[in-house]
């Protein structure tokens, strides 16, 4: 018995996008054209005063490790940036550096959860939030939103609040939904947070892609009983098209923080010196092309949603912020096309990349059964291309 893995692991999913990454790499090594709309990453290269200072620091300055929580100019200019955009004040002391905004979500979870503790998580969400709930022993509460818009459900979140509640993880602007929390939305949450002493664990990766009339509001910027009970995760993945750089970080209470950067030392020790580097720069250089990529979201984002919703028992709540629409297909489940039976989600899935070659992701994966999520951080020409598929496959 001594071989056999841990028994936490039949608690704990792979993750879904991860799974349906390879299984596309795995098609288009065998030649087939897939249009991948299932894994959200900007299509854009990272901007080129951030490539020039890792250059600069590779040919001038020695890489080492670092403190584990990050060097201290970049938690710097972090305090300076949300202080700036989100008018939430930290002290250094109060930041730390992660491999990726969902190592920082990670460390966070460990730092505050475990055995006997239940986290509300509202939903559709992010697929990871439910298993890495999972892996610090504690309770995943799901508390479905608002249907109609995929707003909070405050009176929903507060019937689900218990004495054991520890802590809700919300993610504004959402990945799947696209929406964007209103600001009386999150003070309520906020109110509730306060009253009944719970963590909130708040998911800002997307705040640098906002549309329209839509205003990104941090909730630790109301007051400073909330402020206290909050954990900020952010990073570079999507507001600086540094994916593949992996770095993210976490503000809060000085004892989470701490807390956090002690699970992190004796995980990855610290993040690379070089891509903190890079995250300087690109905190403290030009943001025109945070701009530039958020304009041409936005053009996507109007493309991809008249197309859908000229289409046959599609349907969606208004999309406000991130790269991502997810879509209500149940009047296609129990249907047989062209000889597949769609039993769910994760069939017509299965039906479109077999006769459309394009990838999407099932709204399972999401909690949001009966829906599918795609990405539109493509070029406008897959966008088109992808969507005639689409179209040819359901009409």
């Amino acid at each position: 018995m001594s071989t056999e893995l841990a028994s936490r692991m039949s608690m704990i999913k792979g993750s879904p996008t991860s799974v349906i990454v390879a299984k596309v790499a795995e098609l288009k090594e065998k030649g087939v054209d897939i249009i991948s709309l299932n894994v959200g990453e900007p299509d854009f290269p990272t901007p080129a005063y951030i490539r020039d200072a890792v250059r600069y620091a590779l040919d001038n300055e020695p890489i080492r490790y670092t403190t584990g929580a990050g060097i201290l100019p970049l938690r710097q200019a972090i305090c300076d940036k949300l202080a700036k955009d989100n008018g939430i004040t930290y002290d250094p002391k109060e930041i730390l550096i992660s491999v990726g905004a969902k190592q920082a979500l990670y460390s966070a979870l460990m730092a505050i959860a475990g055995p006997g503790d239940e986290i509300i998580i509202p939903t559709p969400c992010y697929v990871s939030y439910p298993e890495m709930v999972r892996m610090t022993g504690a309770t995943v509460v799901t508390v479905p939103s608002d249907p109609a818009t995929n707003q909070l459900d405050i009176e929903a979140i507060r019937r689900a609040v218990t004495p054991k509640t520890k802590a809700l993880i919300i993610c504004s602007p959402s990945n799947p939904t696209g929406v964007v929390y209103e600001a009386e939305c999150l003070k309520a949450l906020a109110d509730l947070a306060v009253a009944h002493d719970f963590f909130v664990l708040a998911d800002e990766i997307y705040e640098k892609i906002i549309y329209g009339k839509a205003r990104h509001v941090s909730i630790a910027s109301f007051n400073d009983e909330i402020r206290r009970r909050t954990i900020t995760i952010n990073g570079f993945s999507k507001s600086h098209a540094m994916t593949g750089w992996r770095i993210g970080y976490a503000a809060g209470p000085q004892t989470v923080i701490t807390a956090m950067t002690k699970i992190q030392s004796q995980i990855t020790t610290c993040v690379s010196e070089l891509v903190q580097k890079a995250a300087l720069a690109a905190l403290t250089g030009p943001q025109d092309d945070t701009e530039m990529m958020r304009q041409s979201f936005e053009t996507r984002r109007d493309y991809v949603t008249k197309r859908l919703a000229a289409m046959p028992g599609i349907s969606f709540t208004p999309i406000d912020g991130a790269f991502y629409v997810l879509f209500n297909v149940e009047p296609y489940i129990g249907r047989t096309m062209k000889g597949h039976v769609i039993g769910n989600d994760v069939d017509f899935c299965e039906y479109v990349l077999g006769e459309a070659h394009v990838a999407m992701v099932p709204g399972s994966a999401f909690e949001a059964p009966g829906h599918i999520r795609i990405s539109y951080a493509t070029s406008m020409a897959l966008l088109e291309e992808a969507m005639n598929r689409l179209e040819r496959v359901l009409m």
